[in-house]
């Protein structure tokens, strides 16, 4: 394995270039969102600009007068790179960087970028490392300057921050050593899957677009002090807490990585056994910022991302998050949930709703009882207590007098 270099931080003025390819689409927004991932990635925006043309330039992403505009731009900002809205072919990367003379970076490498600096678990930084290196393979020949400016910043971080002349065999054989090891990690998450369905425990998995606010729903919830920042990408790795319900049965929460516009797909691989827990959870919470204005496209890219994993037919919560600083009053809806709730995860404001909502939606699969259970069958409370809900117990002379939903499987061991 090649060594790590140490690289100092610099900072970075960048200027952002997009196209728009036809009218009324989010090429403007998508921009805006580009300078908050550079932004989180610690460089700062000195320039922008769209162009519009049928389609994206195959030899220079943007047509020939646009770059020499962009050469302008950087001569006259100051600016030490460009950051392209899309992904870009390695022809492109090394066209542009001939002509502009100056580095040349792409929406993915930010995110990628992003990725390497927030990742803390193991599992975490074998898949960032993964995405990064097949980023570079496909592109070693058109990394050109870009990549050989050992200066630093963005783009030269993280766990995949290899010797830059580095050459394909090295990558290839880095490639298969940590999908080996991500193998081994994906078989742990399995097993654990495996013991959580023997338990019979509800799973729910929260989803949503970077930075709606899912950490701090799950840390108010149930206490688990994962990173809050209003930021893009603020937590990566996927944490699972235990959710305690009035009616004392328990739920795991587990948070998932945040989607975002062109998510790009080489996280989407390596991130897969991660983003798959919403694939195997009973209940999914899809976290909204309703504040946002872009909310009804976030939601759009959200299901778009949750198709392509193949999550399909599970109910669905949608949690219209941060009310205490919407500013329109729009009507909220979401016609894919099954059930839609407006909450602050901040305040802590609409969480009785949410725990009754999934005590109810966890009682639509039981079947309510009511029994008295002579006393050498007080095992079974237990088995209710961990598989259903037991509503209420009672000590008679009879026996045990309770009311309770309960599984199938539980009910005919009653009966």
């Amino acid at each position: 394995m090649a060594d790590s270099i140490k690289i100092e931080d610099v900072e970075e003025r960048v200027i952002l270039v997009g196209v728009s390819e036809q009218d009324g689409d989010d090429a403007d927004d998508s921009l805006l969102e580009l300078a908050e991932l550079v932004k989180t990635a610690g460089a700062t925006v000195v320039g922008s600009l769209i162009q519009r043309r049928e389609k994206i330039h195959p030899g220079t992403y943007v047509g020939t007068g646009k770059v020499a505009e962009i050469a302008q731009l950087v001569e006259s900002t100051g600016a030490t790179g460009i950051v392209c809205d899309d992904e870009l072919s390695p022809a492109q990367l090394k066209n542009l960087e001939q002509y502009l003379d100056t580095k040349v970076m792409d929406r993915t490498l930010i995110i990628l970028d992003i990725f390497a600096a927030r990742a803390a678990t193991s599992e975490g930084k074998i898949q960032v490392e993964l995405a990064q290196l097949k980023y570079r393979l496909s592109r070693l020949s058109g990394l050109g300057k870009s990549m050989s400016r050992l200066g630093g910043g963005i783009g030269t971080r993280g766990p995949g921050e290899k010797k830059l002349e580095i050459d394909r065999r090295l990558i290839n054989d880095r490639i298969a050593q940590l999908r080996r090891e991500l193998k081994e990690v994906q078989q742990h998450r399995q097993i654990i899957r495996s013991r959580r369905e023997k338990n019979n425990m509800p799973v729910i998995a929260i989803v949503g677009y970077t930075n709606a606010g899912k950490s701090t729903l799950l840390n108010h919830l149930t206490d688990a002090d994962v990173l809050e920042e209003d930021k893009l990408f603020a937590t990566l790795d996927p944490t699972t807490r235990i959710l305690d319900l009035p009616g004392k049965q328990q739920v795991l929460l587990t948070d998932t990585v945040g989607f975002i516009r062109k998510l790009p797909h080489h996280l989407i691989e390596a991130f897969k056994s991660t983003l798959e827990e919403a694939k195997y959870a009973d209940i999914i919470f899809h976290v909204v910022d309703a504040s946002n204005p872009q909310r009804e496209k976030q939601m759009h890219i959200t299901y778009e991302t949750l198709d392509d994993l193949g999550v399909k037919d599970k109910k669905i919560v949608t949690l219209f998050n941060k009310q205490d600083v919407r500013t329109d009053d729009e009507p909220l809806h979401d016609f894919r949930a099954d059930h839609v709730l407006c909450i602050s995860a901040a305040r802590d404001e609409g969480f009785d709703d949410i725990k009754a909502l999934i005590e109810e939606m966890l009682r639509e699969d039981k079947i309510y009882i009511e029994r008295v259970l002579s006393y050498d069958k007080a095992g079974i409370i237990q088995l209710i207590r961990k598989q259903g809900e037991l509503v209420s117990e009672e000590y008679v002379p009879e026996g045990i007098a309770i009311k309770a939903y309960v599984p199938m499987e539980v009910y005919g061991k009653i009966d």
